[in-house]
Order: structure tokens, then C-alpha cells, then sequence
């Protein structure tokens, strides 16, 4: 006779009984009470007093009678009991025995999947532990039999006491090697075999472990597309385990499909921002080079990097010959339209408020409309800016604007009309550049106000300038914002002609240098140098507002902006015609995403055509870093070493990036 047993209970005391036909139910704590369960119907209705001692009642709904426990001494049946089955206790957890395979990735992982770690600090009763601690004994077997360790033995028991303490133990044993790595298919790839062999890594003798064996295959996939082979297919790998030896084989099955070169690029149906040809000028890939699906990646970021496009789908697609392969493109349209603006305040520069609209894809491709306004305490502007990125070049540039401005300095007040375009190929924090250089041209018209120096006077001059401003920059740094390591050096030259009751003309030059070099971990010594000088005029035919100027944010710190230099008989600067400057700053990580900056900065304006290095001028402070995902938000406090009169105590600059 079978007899079919669950729990019992009246109240909150419970009785678990046993037969050895069953299963043993879950182990739970030492002891328990035994309830009895009274005749009648009665019992519903009223209180009864319960007899711990007397005999369970006949089970009449089930037609089997309950067991005589007073008459169990001979009887194989046992008796489990537990008080503390149902009572809620918070518990703590080890794993022990994984010491020997010595894979942190082992342990990170069960704590991450572990259902024991899931729960610690909750409370949990017996039953719940137990079920977790078998859960987690499932768990470390299955890593670490992707480990290579298929003989391993894992046990799991709870310890009781006031916290219980659950425990997961693991014998790993032998850790499974190969014997055989096969990867068939391999000889068609001719010349390419052994450094796909050598991508793929597996070696004989390596442990059998599914991490090394998953990254192989993606470094073989991969590979295999940076060597040519666009349709190349990499089967799934098959293992074979012998328990017996405790090794492995590995069978791996590849179809090259063939070396391919460029095709052309085709737009495929549904593309709708460019057309294949602009698509041809962003790739670094032309037609009738080797095939390397690193291109593809690489074409990918840069239509991304657009801004004009949702998604991107880059495929390779037979070509028109056997030995070619063409590159569908299908581009969905991201919203064209920015509308920006920003809202300031700088020493020397006063309020300032900007606002723009740009339509990034008005004339396409990539033809760019912006339209631009500040208003500000002391500058005004308005502007129209026509902008084509990636002119017929991956990063080249064409810009053409027309622009209005009235500032007012302390240096000098200006209005200014300006017709200027350039041509440049211009570095981004998407792909960082190594060369940079740019070409212009400039028409200026300009209104402008400063006083006669040797007298104080108040004068008007009308400026009619034409300017070529060429850069050419190197940057050998290891980030565009932060920095931490190499150098940057940067030139530029500015041949200009003048018309202010005679034409005469002049040549503008600053050389840029920065250095950086980490001394220690989170601490970066950073140096910059900047000199410039104007040949070719004496300083007062120059127009104020194409002299040198000195201080401010991206000058010397400490000062207020443009205020360092030789001064009028108003005590306000007039500018000159060469210019020094020198910046020193450790950068060093605080806590977190946070670091901190103390700066000396030190330079002067002079009025001879050569810049020299003496009346320097001092600035110094501290700065506070936010190094955000986007680079680091600079927050710097300088004050002045040496004032001149009227110099501020104390300035203060806020920008993203580092000041240099």
C-alpha cells in the first residue's frame, strides 16, 4: 500500500511525516512541536484544548488511516520534525573550494548570478534556504564545467545557529585539456591560413575553457573579414569530451567564400539622406582595394557621426565581377533641425546671451544653414554661416559666413562686418586627428573706437582689411579634452592688408606648444607655451581689434580678459604687437569623477615685433575637475601675483576641456 503524506497543521505548529518510499522533504531545524488534530465538527466552532500527546485522528476524507506514533518503534517509517521550518531569519553565505582555479571572472560571475547573493540581508526560512543553496550548487557546477573542470563535485549544507550560515563547496578535480584542434576549411585560405589559425588562438594542450573558445571564434569571424573574405561563413564549434582521459577535441568549420576587392557602393532601396557618391567621399575605402571589413565598421561611425542619420545598415553585396564585392548602404533620416542656446558671464566680457537655428542637411549633402545671434552687455552679433561637412574628404570642411558685430572693450569698441570663408580638415572627438591644417580668406569692414595713447584722446578710425589666415596643427596627444600623455604644436599665419588712409600691409604669427606627461597614477603635469608677433607695421596702424591681447580664461589666469599689457593714460589696455605666454598645472584625481588643478600662469603683451619673456605678469589659483563621459568640466579660481592697478583680486572661469 502507498501512502501519500503532507504537511499538517494547527495553528503555527507543523508535522512533517516520512515514508521511505518518498522522497526526503527539505532539511529543516532540530526540532519541532507535534499538533494532533481533534474529532468533530465541532472543533470549528469553539476552542478545544489540545493534547500534544494524543494520537492523530483517522483521515476518513482520504480513506487511510493515520499512523499509530505511540507503535512506530519497529516501524521503517521516520519522524522528521522542525520547529523553525516557517520562522524567517536573516542568514550569511560562503563559497569555498574555487581557490585552486584561480579565475576572479569565476567568482564575479556566481555573485552576480547567485541567487543566495540575490536575497543576502532578507530574511529567508528553512525551505528557502535550502532551495537556494541547491539553485547556487547548480550554478558553480555549470561554471565551472565551463571552466574545463567536468569532474567537478559541489556540495551545499546550512549550518544552523541564531544566523544561519549557508555554504556551497566545491571540489573542482582534474581541469579538461584538448588534444586535437581541428578547423576544417582552413587550407582555402590560401596565403591567409596561419593568421586566421593564430586569430582563432585554440592550441592543443590549452584548457578547455568556453570564455577562450567564444572569443576565438569572434577574433576568427572578425579576422576573417579584415583579410578579405566578405561572405566568409565560421561554423558553430563542436567539443567532444573523454572522461576517461579528461581531455576534449574541438572541431571548428569555415568557408572563406573567396578574397574579394572594393566594388562600388550602392544604395540600397528605403536609403534616404545620401547618395551613394557622398557615401564614396565619407569612405576610406576606394574601389579596387582588398576587401577589410574594419572599412565597413569605420564608414559606419563616420555616417553616424553626421548627425544626419537614425540608422545605418553597411553590407557587403556581390559585385559586378567574380573578384569584387559591393557595399550596400541604407540611411534613415534623423531630425535635421538644432536649436541652440547658451547663456554667460565673464570678467572683461560681461553678459552674454546666444541663440541659434541650424538646418544641418538645407542644401545636400550635408549643406549646413545657421543662423546665430548674441546679445550681450558688450558684444552683438548676427550671423549667417553655410556649412558643408565632409567635402569631398572624410573631415573636410567648407564654411562661408557673412556676420555683423558691434563689441565693446575696454581695449577698444568696434563694428565689424565681415565676409570670410576657409577650407579645412578639421579634428573631432569621434576621430581624433594628427594633422590638422586650414586655409581662408576674409573681407573685413570695421568701425572703430580707442584713444590716442599719448594723449588719452578719443579717436574713430575706419579699417578696411583683407586677410589670408592659414593654420597647420600636430597633435600628438592621447585624448582631444583630457589629455594625459604626448604633445601638441600648432602654427598660424595671417598675411593681412590694410586700408586706413593708405594701404599697407602686415603679417600675423602665434605658435601654439602644450606638453603632457603622466608623473604618477591620477596625476598629469601639464605645460603650455604660446608666442606671436606682427611684422610689417608699428602697432598704432594695426586696428585695435587685430592687435595682441593677453588674460582670461584661455590666457593667463588670475586676470580679467584682454587686461594684461601695456595701458593707456585711462589706465585701459591697448593691445600690442607680439605676445608671451607661459602655463603650468598639475592635474590630479581626487575621488571619484572629480579632481582638482592648481595653475601658474605668467606672460605680457609688448610693443616691439618680438615677443620677449621679461615684465611677465603672474597669475595663479587652484581648479576643480568634473570628468564627465563627455570630457572634463572646468571650474578654475585665479588671482593676480602682481596686479596692475585696477586688476581684480579674484577671476573665475567655467568650460568644457581642459584649459589647454
Amino acid at each position: 500500500m502507498v501512502y501519500r503524506f503532507g504537511w499538517v497543521g494547527i495553528g503555527t505548529a507543523t508535522a512533517v511525516l516520512v515514508v521511505p518510499m518518498l522522497p526526503a522533504p527539505p532539511r529543516a531545524a532540530a526540532q519541532t512541536r507535534v499538533s494532533t488534530r481533534q474529532e468533530g465538527a465541532a472543533a470549528a466552532d469553539a476552542p478545544v484544548s489540545l493534547d500534544p500527546m494524543s494520537p492523530l485522528a483517522p483521515l476518513p476524507d482520504i480513506g487511510v488511516a493515520w499512523p499509530d506514533l505511540a507503535a512506530a518503534t519497529d516501524d521503517p517509517v521516520t519522524v522528521a520534525t522542525n520547529t523553525d521550518a516557517t520562522t524567517e531569519t536573516r542568514y550569511s553565505w560562503r563559497l569555498e573550494g574555487i581557490d585552486s582555479v584561480g579565475n576572479a571572472l569565476l567568482k564575479q560571475r556566481f555573485d552576480q548570478l547567485s541567487t543566495l547573493n540575490a536575497n543576502d540581508g532578507e530574511v529567508a526560512n528553512a525551505a528557502q534556504l535550502d532551495r537556494r543553496a541547491r539553485e547556487d550548487g547548480d550554478l558553480l557546477n555549470s561554471l565551472l564545467r565551463a571552466e574545463g573542470y567536468y569532474d567537478a563535485r559541489v556540495t551545499t549544507r546550512v549550518e544552523p545557529g541564531q544566523k544561519p550560515l549557508v555554504i556551497v563547496s566545491a571540489d573542482p578535480g582534474t581541469r579538461y585539456t584538448f588534444t586535437g584542434v581541428t578547423i576544417d576549411g582552413l587550407a582555402a585560405a590560401g596565403d591567409k591560413a596561419p593568421a586566421l589559425a593564430q586569430a582563432f588562438g585554440i592550441k592543443p594542450a590549452d584548457p578547455v575553457n568556453s570564455d577562450a573558445i567564444v572569443a576565438g571564434e569572434a577574433k576568427l569571424t572578425t579576422q576573417i573579414g579584415r583579410e578579405g573574405f566578405p561572405f566568409a561563413k565560421v561554423g558553430d564549434p563542436a567539443i567532444v569530451v573523454d572522461h576517461a582521459t579528461r581531455t576534449a577535441t574541438l572541431d571548428l568549420s569555415i568557408v572563406p567564400g573567396g578574397q574579394k576587392r572594393f566594388g562600388r557602393i550602392v544604395a540600397l532601396p528605403g536609403n534616404r539622406v545620401f547618395d551613394a557618391e557622398h557615401v564614396q567621399e565619407i569612405a576610406r575605402f576606394t574601389p579596387g582595394q582588398p576587401y577589410d571589413a574594419g572599412e565597413l565598421d569605420d564608414l559606419r561611425r563616420a555616417l553616424v557621426q553626421t548627425s544626419l542619420v537614425s540608422s545605418v545598415e553597411v553590407k557587403p553585396i556581390p559585385g559586378s565581377t567574380a573578384d569584387s564585392v559591393d557595399i550596400g548602404v541604407k540611411l534613415d533620416r534623423a531630425p535635421p533641425r538644432t536649436v541652440a542656446g547658451e547663456l554667460g558671464y565673464g570678467t572683461g566680457e560681461g553678459a552674454r546671451a546666444e541663440v541659434s537655428w541650424t538646418h544641418r542637411n538645407l542644401f545636400p549633402p550635408e549643406g549646413a544653414l545657421t543662423l546665430r545671434s548674441v546679445i550681450g552687455t558688450q558684444e552683438q552679433l548676427g550671423a549667417i554661416v553655410y556649412r558643408r561637412n565632409n567635402f569631398h574628404a572624410r573631415d573636410r570642411v567648407l564654411t562661408a559666413q557673412v556676420s555683423a558685430v558691434h563689441i565693446n572693450r575696454d581695449a577698444y569698441e568696434a563694428k565689424t562686418f565681415t565676409l570670410a570663408g576657409s577650407i579645412e580638415r578639421q579634428t573631432n572627438i569621434f576621430f581624433q586627428k594628427t594633422w590638422t591644417w586650414s586655409l581662408g580668406a576674409e573681407l573685413i569692414a570695421s568701425d572703430e573706437r580707442d584713444v590716442i595713447v599719448s594723449t588719452g584722446d578719443p579717436r574713430r578710425r575706419t579699417f578696411f582689411i583683407g586677410a589670408l589666415p592659414t593654420t597647420l596643427n600636430y597633435d600628438g596627444s592621447d585624448d582631444l579634452l583630457n589629455p594625459t600623455r604626448g604633445f601638441r604644436l600648432g602654427g598660424r599665419l595671417s598675411p593681412e592688408a590694410s586700408f586706413q588712409g593708405s594701404v599697407f600691409g602686415y603679417a600675423r604669427t602665434q605658435i601654439d606648444a602644450s606638453v603632457y606627461r603622466t608623473i604618477s597614477d591620477g596625476i598629469v603635469l601639464a605645460g603650455r607655451t604660446r608666442l606671436g608677433t606682427i611684422v610689417g607695421a608699428p602697432r598704432d596702424q594695426v586696428a585695435p581689434s587685430r592687435r595682441f591681447y593677453a588674460g582670461g580664461g584661455a590666457s593667463i589666469r588670475g586676470y580679467g580678459y584682454q587686461s594684461i599689457g601695456p595701458r593707456d593714460p585711462n589706465n585701459d589696455p591697448i593691445g600690442g604687437r607680439s605676445l608671451t605666454e607661459f602655463s603650468i598645472e598639475a592635474r590630479i584625481k581626487a575621488f571619484g569623477n572629480f579632481g582638482v588643478v592648481p595653475f601658474l600662469d605668467a606672460g605680457n603683451i609688448y610693443t616691439s615685433p618680438l615677443p620677449k619673456f621679461t615684465g611677465l605678469q603672474y597669475g595663479t589659483g587652484i581648479g576643480v575637475r568634473y570628468y564627465s563621459n563627455f570630457g572634463p568640466i572646468r571650474f578654475d579660481v585665479g588671482t593676480p601675483i602682481n596686479p596692475q592697478p585696477g586688476d581684480s583680486r579674484i577671476a573665475v572661469y567655467v568650460s568644457l576641456g581642459q584649459a589647454f
